[in-house]
């Protein structure tokens, strides 16, 4: 027993060992706090391994080794229930940790919106400006530009909003432009008086009916003066109001002859303006033509003509330009006459063949000036005739509106039947070819004005000679004859009939 007792110290040496290992885990733990996998391994580092146990030697007893067991068991439930305390704060920092990544992924999409909010503000900026640069162009061009600025004066309009101005005030009705009261109001205001004096204690409405019953016994002798009176009134009331009505139909026609004037004046003056401007543009602009296309080009003269066929071989040399027409200059002066002969051959054909090229080109550009003077002049001649028959339609118009009247009072005196039997004229010479003519250039010219046709119509037969005109005289003169024999049987057969009757 004594042996056993003094070797329990040396058995129980692992409790010392316990606190020492568990220490370090705790240290352990508190470093690794930053991520997850690195507190499950400090979790698997604090769970503390099994001491080794020295084995047992020869002169132990079997009870020694039996407590050594109990405690080391005892240990190792302990270091069991540490490491699942150990473990619990770990799930609660898992817990905040994806609750902390959630936040950060909701404030990156909150970060992405906002970013697209901000590129389309910026695009919204970027046009702004354009946008502001362009109306600053326009504005400068503008400045630049002359303003239309017109001297005129619009007096009529200015009275007519005087007048307005005044409907829309107050009305101050003169006496003298009053309606004219009826011949029984002017007998009321007589007999009024009277007729309160009777009846002291009667109404406005009794009053009214006494004075209309006794207006429809008087007598038509008593109401005369009144009558007079009214009519008198009703005729002085009626040329005031008159002349009124014509003053203001005067100054309303005075107001649009105004206005004409002044819209063609301001017409006038604007297209001065108009034309200034175009003035000041063709000045501003060089006063270079433009070239013909058709125009035959000038020939190269006999020292271009060299130095087109020298120039390929200079610059395979990797010479400047300059260099280039130096050497050839220098060259064509050395070069003797025989030397320059084909050269000189070759440009005085070249301008012997411009020559015959301008010739035709010259005669062409005369063709062309002829054929466009006689279509100005045959446009002219139409403009001329529509002129003169638009004339003749004005000057007809009163004519034939005084004729109307005429017609219309003469036939109402004598309204008489026209006879249906009695044969017609027949047609002139000139509407004669018009027919035949109108036919022929509606064909032509189909979708023509009315008016440009006769116009056409009439410049043909001016143009017409004496010959041609004698064909469409014979045959107006043929349907004269039918005419006139026609017209001797019917006066016969008018004859016949009255004699009969």
């Amino acid at each position: 027993m004594a042996a056993s007792i003094a070797e329990i110290p040396f058995v129980s040496e692992p409790a010392p060992t316990k606190k020492a290992r568990s220490r370090r885990a705790l240290k352990q733990k508190n470093l690794s706090s930053s991520s997850n996998a690195a507190n499950i391994l400090a979790g698997t580092a604090a769970i503390p391994q099994p001491s080794p146990v020295a084995p047992p030697s020869e002169k132990e007893n079997p009870e020694s080794l039996a407590l050594s067991q109990k405690k080391s068991k005892r240990g190792a439930s302990k270091k069991g229930a540490a490491a699942a305390a150990n473990q619990q704060p770990d799930l609660s920092f898992e817990k905040e940790l994806q609750e902390m990544q959630e936040k950060l992924q909701k404030l990156r999409i909150e970060k992405e919106q906002t970013e697209e909010l901000l590129k389309v503000k910026e695009e919204a900026l970027k046009q702004n400006e354009e946008e502001k640069e362009k109306l600053h162009l326009e504005l400068k061009k503008l400045q630049k530009v002359k303003e239309f600025k017109p001297t005129m004066t619009f007096p009529v309009i200015a009275s007519l909003k005087e007048n307005k101005q005044e409907k829309k005030g107050k009305k101050k009705v003169d006496p003298a432009k009053k309606r004219p009261s009826p011949p029984y109001a002017l007998w009321c205001k007589d007999q009024w008086n009277e007729v309160k004096k009777a009846n002291p204690e009667a109404e406005f409405k009794e009053i009214s009916n006494l004075l209309g019953a006794k207006w429809k016994t008087i007598s038509p002798e008593e109401k005369k003066p009144y009558e007079e009176k009214y009519q008198a009134e009703k005729e002085a009331y009626l040329k005031i109001v008159g002349n009124e009505k014509r003053e203001q139909e005067a100054m309303k026609l005075l107001e649009e002859e105004q206005k004409q004037k002044t819209a063609m004046e301001l017409l006038e003056q604007y297209m001065q303006f108009k034309q200034d401007q175009e003035a000041e543009k063709e000045n501003k602009k060089t006063n270079k033509k433009e070239k013909d296309p058709l125009k035959p080009k000038q020939p190269l003269t006999a020292f271009f003509l060299y130095s087109n066929e020298r120039r390929a071989t200079l610059l395979a040399e990797n010479k400047n330009v300059l260099e280039v027409a130096k050497i050839l200059g220098e060259e064509w002066k050395n070069m003797t006459e025989k030397q320059r002969a084909p050269y000189e051959k070759m440009a005085n054909k070249n301008k012997e063949q411009y020559l015959q090229e301008m010739d035709v080109y010259k005669q062409k550009k005369e063709e062309e000036a002829a054929n466009l003077k006689k279509e100005e002049e045959e446009l002219m001649k139409l403009q001329k005739q529509e002129a003169l028959q638009l004339l003749k339609k004005k000057e007809k118009t009163d004519n034939i509106i005084k004729k109307t009247k005429e017609k219309r009072q003469k036939k109402k005196k004598e309204e008489k039947d026209v006879d249906p039997n009695k044969p017609k004229k027949p047609a002139s010479s000139f509407l004669l070819f018009s027919k035949e003519a109108r036919k022929t250039l509606s064909e032509e010219r189909p979708g023509i004005n009315n008016s440009t046709l006769n116009a056409l119509i009439s410049v043909k037969w001016k143009e017409m000679s004496d010959e041609e005109k004698q064909i469409w005289n014979e045959k107006s003169a043929k349907a004269m004859l039918e005419y006139k024999k026609e017209l001797e049987e019917y006066n016969k057969k008018l004859v016949a009939e009255n004699q009969k009757n």
